[in-house]
């Protein structure tokens, strides 16, 4: 999935008229096999999703993991953070839930 992809979350109303339908996100639980990273001061989200997974667009993984809610890509240095390696079943959870 590339950021210029069509959003395919478009619904429409009764009356025909379109909108943007809510992302429901999987809830990820801890596992042995995640990486335990801290951060510095240059790291932002997407840039930790492009070293792990190579794919920036999955930068929502590493912030529900890690319960970062704030709305910001930066994340503060020397924070300790959770990064799942087993993200198939992630995202595979991801896609069922907004199909």
């Amino acid at each position: 999935m590339t950021r210029y992809e069509v959003n395919k979350n478009i619904k429409s109303r009764y009356d025909g008229k379109r909108f943007f339908g809510t992302r429901t996100y999987p809830t990820i639980n801890p596992d042995d096999t995640d990486i335990i990273y801290i951060t510095n001061e240059t790291d932002c989200l997407d840039s930790l999703a492009y070293k792990f997974y190579k794919d920036v667009t999955l930068w929502w993984i590493i912030a529900l993991m890690n319960k970062l809610g704030s709305g910001k890509m930066s994340v503060d240095g020397g924070l300790q953070l959770r990064i799942p390696t087993r993200i198939e079943q992630i995202i595979a959870g991801y896609n069922k839930l907004n199909s």
